[in-house]
């Protein structure tokens, strides 16, 4: 009998095989989740915490060495069991190098089934996230589960997340919005030894100031007009876990009081009530704005501000992390062309340099709207055509004025010919003219 009844999540294109696995770990009281295509697999992954990962490898249009290596890659720590029925020492090697557990072949008996399920949910998952670039097995650079980077910026992050990430110390996480300080955030909670408690995230901003108070708290029945039951607040739902309070900034003043009582007590009392509960949480906290300017403004509390930044963590802007862009690049292309296309797409080098080289006022956010956008425009490697026009006409006006419309014409048509080494049919593909018309502009 099972003590924890993990999630299992069970993927394979035979209906039968489907409902063999089944019925067997029903049997050993596991909870069983089913996918029929990896496409499906994935939804059910967005939405249910899973545990172990079996996965057939021969399905149509995407496998299941797909499957692996995009768990690998979202859901680090979860385990994973591979079941076949074209077994062979290559095949072996590649689902292990992509992060599967055991190797199960078909057709296996019920005892079989259960030792492999036992193995490999026993296995040791503690792996180090961050690996030298020499013990890498792919080019998703270094990260934790939906953080990819290379940059020096991104390591300092990491650093920092991995000094945390095993003790409850409050963090402020600062930049600009887009960033990415969720991700860091959930990086800290789910990396660590409190990974199975809660992670509560609010964004202040999104809360009326005259219901915070409540939301954050709690009330009791009668407290305010429409208290209407006694209700228990963000504080408490994170009990012995992590709460992630976004946009700390538009927090009221009433409730910055409240929060600086919490930290510095582990105490907090409901809307209504005068009764001292204790909490048990990790506070982490996030801007976008300067805290000390609000501070100077009489809008934060300096008191407030020095509790919540035992640790700072600054997730550096997209423009200043260039050399992740590539990185981040190919992680989406992987998740939307799963999601929309059921296969990997990939990018063209043109359409990679403009990328590489827009400013990116939106940061990472930005970056994977206009990926999720060109997977879904494009039949296949995403090229220039497939990006927004704002991209592709990125020109620096020069320090002595502007330039007429046709000089800029000029200018930028010698850019781009300069760009593709003189190739005039290329040139003509990335302004979106015929050969012909390019020609004509030259004279």
């Amino acid at each position: 009998m099972a003590l924890h009844k993990e999630n299992i999540l069970l993927v394979d294109d035979d209906i039968n095989i489907l409902e063999l696995l089944q019925r067997h770990l029903q049997a050993m009281e596991y909870h069983t989740f089913k996918a029929v295509s990896v496409k499906e697999a994935v939804a059910i992954l967005k939405d249910t915490t899973i545990d172990l990962l079996i996965t057939d490898i021969q399905m149509p249009e995407v496998d299941g060495l797909q499957l692996l290596k995009y768990t690998e890659e979202h859901y680090p720590d979860m385990h994973k069991l591979v079941v076949t029925g074209y077994p062979s020492v290559d095949g072996a090697l590649k689902v292990i190098k992509s992060g599967a557990t055991d190797y199960l072949t078909k057709p296996f008996t019920k005892e079989e089934l259960r030792l492999s399920v036992q193995k490999a949910l026993s296995h040791n998952s503690d792996r180090k996230i961050i690996k030298p670039k020499s013990e890498r097995t792919n080019n998703m650079g270094m990260g934790y589960a939906d953080m990819v980077g290379e940059s020096e910026g991104f390591h300092n992050v990491v650093n920092i997340v991995e000094r945390v990430k095993n003790n409850k110390a409050t963090v402020l996480i600062k930049g600009e919005s887009g960033t990415g300080k969720e991700l860091v955030a959930r990086a800290i909670h789910y990396s660590g030894k409190y990974s199975r408690a809660p992670f509560i995230a609010v964004n202040c901003g999104a809360i009326p100031e005259n219901l915070q108070e409540a939301e954050l708290f709690g009330y009791l029945k009668g407290a305010f007009t429409g208290a209407d039951e006694n209700r228990n607040g963000f504080f408490q739902a994170a009990e012995g876990g992590t709460l992630f309070l976004d946009e700390i900034g538009n927090a009221s003043l009433a409730v910055q009081t409240k929060m600086l009582r919490a930290l510095q007590e582990k105490e907090i009392s409901k809307v209504g009530s005068r009764k001292v509960e204790k909490v048990d949480i990790r506070i982490i906290a996030a801007t976008n704005s300067n805290l000390q300017e609000e501070i100077k403004n009489k809008k934060f509390r300096e008191d407030l501000y020095y509790r919540l930044t035992v640790v700072e963590i600054e997730v550096p802007p997209l423009r200043e992390r260039k050399k992740d862009i590539p990185l981040l690049v190919e992680k989406f292309l992987r998740k939307y062309g799963i999601e929309y296309k059921d296969r990997l797409l990939g990018i063209s080098s043109d359409a990679l340099e403009i990328l590489n080289n827009y400013n990116w006022p939106g940061n990472i956010r930005e970056l994977e709207n206009i990926i999720q956008r060109a997977v879904i425009m494009s039949d296949g490697t995403i090229q220039v055509t497939n990006l927004p026009e704002h991209l592709k006409f990125q020109i620096d006006f020069p320090k002595t004025g502007f330039l007429s419309l046709k000089e800029m014409e000029k200018e930028y048509a010698q850019k781009v010919l300069l760009h593709t080494k003189g190739n005039k049919t290329k040139a003509a593909e990335i302004l979106q003219i015929d050969r012909k018309t390019l020609r004509e502009k030259l004279k």
